[in-house]
């Protein structure tokens, strides 16, 4: 693993830990910290060691920069207790672990309406990330196979998508070796539009990948549009070109309180969609979804089959042993929410989210980028003109000091010198923690203003948010 440079400061931390006399043993008052020790310790040591350094991270519930699930319910916890060992690999000796993971494949395959829900294929994985990888894998795959069939090269792959795509993708045309071609937003376009894509497709696109839930703002990109210009382009040239669509968070939101949205599998060029069941599915962080809409548009040689402790197993990952808790932890949302609680739940979060954005849109220093109408989450910038005095980052880091984790960052490029801040709102981010949070941004507003000359200058990279 590559030593990023802001950790590389815990080296100059003493060499040695120490030891609460109350639990140390004798000639136990110290321990290195970089080094395995030559003798082990109490259980309750080791423990009090690590639970006092934990101390100092963030409480996640004031953690308004995260996407991922902080909390659940206490019969939740308690299921999770129960699981935490289960090796999702190891479909032979937990049979019935594998099966509820494969009624939770079906049950998203309707929501999402797919043509054959019970027989299509899909997979959980350890997050959107993997499920992303995995799906431009059999997107590729797909296109390669198609070319040699008609005696076409495969040498230049490429991939269109969004300038504001979430990093998983570039990572995946690095890794994978496919052009990556970025539709890029602007003002007046802050999305991947259908003109933009038409630009960048050619006979070696593997596919084009809208985004339901850009990271940076809240929104999501037209993909019926995008749909639609691609069907036309077909019907002019015969290119076929498939669409995946990335809805690590709009994939458990849309559904419920967009019900009426044509972005799924209704759409027939959409071959494949993953979803962050840690993020909008409400599961504990490690767990993501991919499902395709058919099972013949996952191609056959990417599967694998493997003789594993007695059975013949099936898989197509890039993991192999992982946890099995979070699977069961999805099928109990399924279970306890239904469709009903499931927008109870998230009409809560945009409610609160849009609640704050017509509070923040008040104030005198801001206006508003997305106000929360499309998932929960809604961005702000800085008005023009408003102050030489202090920028978001000041603001972001001021906020820091009433606990509240508040990100402040650039736009991607050909927007980079616009910075917004961004509120993301999830189960559990209550309209009570929304009045506290509105009363602590004012005050930290507030006390900026009044400073008699500017800050401190400092860059995007001092701010400790990375998107």
């Amino acid at each position: 693993m590559p030593h990023w440079n802001p950790h590389n400061s815990q080296m100059k931390l003493p060499h040695e830990l120490s030891l609460n006399p109350m639990f140390a043993r004798e000639v136990e008052d110290a321990i290195p910290r970089f080094r395995l020790r030559d003798q082990g310790m109490l259980p309750d040591t080791a423990y009090q060691i690590i639970h006092d350094e934990l101390i100092l991270d963030g409480n996640a519930r004031q953690n308004l920069a995260t996407f991922v699930t902080t909390w659940m319910e206490p019969a939740a916890d308690r299921l999770y207790a129960e699981s935490f060992d289960k090796n999702m690999i190891d479909k032979d000796e937990y049979p019935q672990t594998a099966a509820i993971e494969e009624r939770c494949i079906h049950v998203l395959a309707d929501l999402w309406h797919s043509p054959h829900p019970d027989s299509t294929m899909g997979v959980s994985t350890t997050g959107s990330s993997e499920a992303c990888m995995l799906a431009g894998l059999a997107l590729k795959r797909r296109w390669q196979n198609s070319r040699k069939k008609q005696g076409k090269s495969i040498d230049h792959p490429n991939i269109v998508f969004s300038s504001a795509v979430q990093v998983v993708w570039e990572k995946f045309a690095n890794y994978w070796d496919v052009e990556a071609r970025y539709v890029n937003i602007t003002p007046d376009h802050p999305y991947m539009d259908p003109e933009g894509v038409l630009a960048a497709v050619d006979e070696n696109t593997i596919a084009v990948v809208p985004i339901l839930g850009v990271t940076y703002t809240g929104l999501y990109e037209p993909i019926d549009a995008i749909a639609k210009a691609l069907d036309n382009l077909q019907a002019r040239t015969g290119l076929d070109i498939p669409m995946h669509i990335d809805a690590a968070s709009g994939g458990f939101v849309a559904p419920f309180l967009q019900p009426d949205l044509v972005w799924d599998f209704q759409l027939p060029r959409v071959k494949s969609i993953n979803v962050s069941g840690h993020k909008y599915g409400l599961v504990y962080p490690g767990l993501g979804w991919v499902v395709w809409r058919e099972a013949e548009d996952l191609p056959e040689d990417l599967i694998f089959r493997v003789s594993y402790l007695g059975g013949n197993m099936p898989t197509f990952a890039l993991n192999f042993s992982r946890p099995g808790a979070q699977v069961l932890l999805q099928y109990y949302n399924f279970l306890r929410l239904g469709k009903d609680g499931y927008y109870k739940v998230q009409k809560t979060c945009q409610s609160v989210a849009q609640f704050l954005s017509a509070e923040i849109d008040k104030m005198g220093p801001f206006e508003l980028f997305t106000d929360g109408s499309d998932i929960p989450v809604f961005a702000w910038r800085l008005k023009d003109g408003y102050t030489s005095k202090w920028n978001l980052y000041n603001l972001s880091r001021l906020l820091r000091t009433y606990g509240w984790q508040v990100p402040a960052y650039p736009m991607p490029p050909n927007m980079e010198n616009v910075t917004i801040m961004r509120v993301v709102v999830r189960n559990g981010f209550s309209m009570d923690l929304a009045h506290l949070f509105l009363m602590n941004l004012n005050q930290a507003v507030k006390y900026l203003d009044s400073l008699d000359g500017p800050m401190p200058h400092e860059t995007k990279k001092d701010n400790g948010f990375h998107h």
